[in-house]
């Protein structure tokens, strides 16, 4: 005879209780293959592999910076993007420092080499170095303020493709 563990009878009794009239988080065996399949489909992604070369980075959404996409766009179908960020010296925080914000749902910056300093809605002015990891929330206006000459970042987003809007 099988031992049934507590384990076991928890989960049965969970089962049990999702299956009863009224039960919010009753859902059919075909709701639960459809919306199996709707996930697997949105999400599907192919492998990527990239490597460093210093010639990979280009211009891109700002003079003051070159950019080296990672492949990450194209193999998540436009889902994230991830890019390693060079800042070109030297600041001139006259041209780095217009405030704006980017339309995104996600949005985390990590510090590669170097320092950054930036001025964030709600937080202030905060420097950033190596090894120094942030979030900025959909949407948060804020502006570079400075960076030392060897900045490069690490940043990934979601989604792929979003609209960066100037406020000054």
């Amino acid at each position: 005879m099988a031992r049934v563990t507590q384990k076991a009878k928890h989960a049965r009794k969970s089962q049990r209780a999702a299956r009863k009239p009224g039960s919010s988080s009753r859902r059919s065996s075909s709701a639960r293959t459809i919306g199996a399949k709707q996930k697997s489909r949105a999400h599907r992604h192919t492998f990527i592999a990239t490597h460093h070369r210093p010639d990979a980075f280009e211009q891109g959404l700002r003079r003051y910076a070159q950019y080296r996409d990672l492949g990450i766009a194209g193999a998540t179908g436009g889902m994230v993007r991830a890019h390693v960020i060079k800042m070109i010296p030297p600041c001139d925080p006259a041209e780095v420092s217009k405030r704006h914000f980017h339309d995104v749902e996600f949005q985390m910056v990590y510090v590669l080499k170097g320092w950054i300093k930036g001025e964030y809605e709600g937080a202030g002015v905060v420097t950033m170095r190596q090894g120094s990891c942030w979030l900025q929330p959909p949407k948060i206006k804020h502006s570079v303020l400075d960076y030392s000459d060897d900045c490069e970042l690490l940043e990934i987003v979601m989604p792929a493709d979003f609209a960066t809007v100037e406020l000054e």
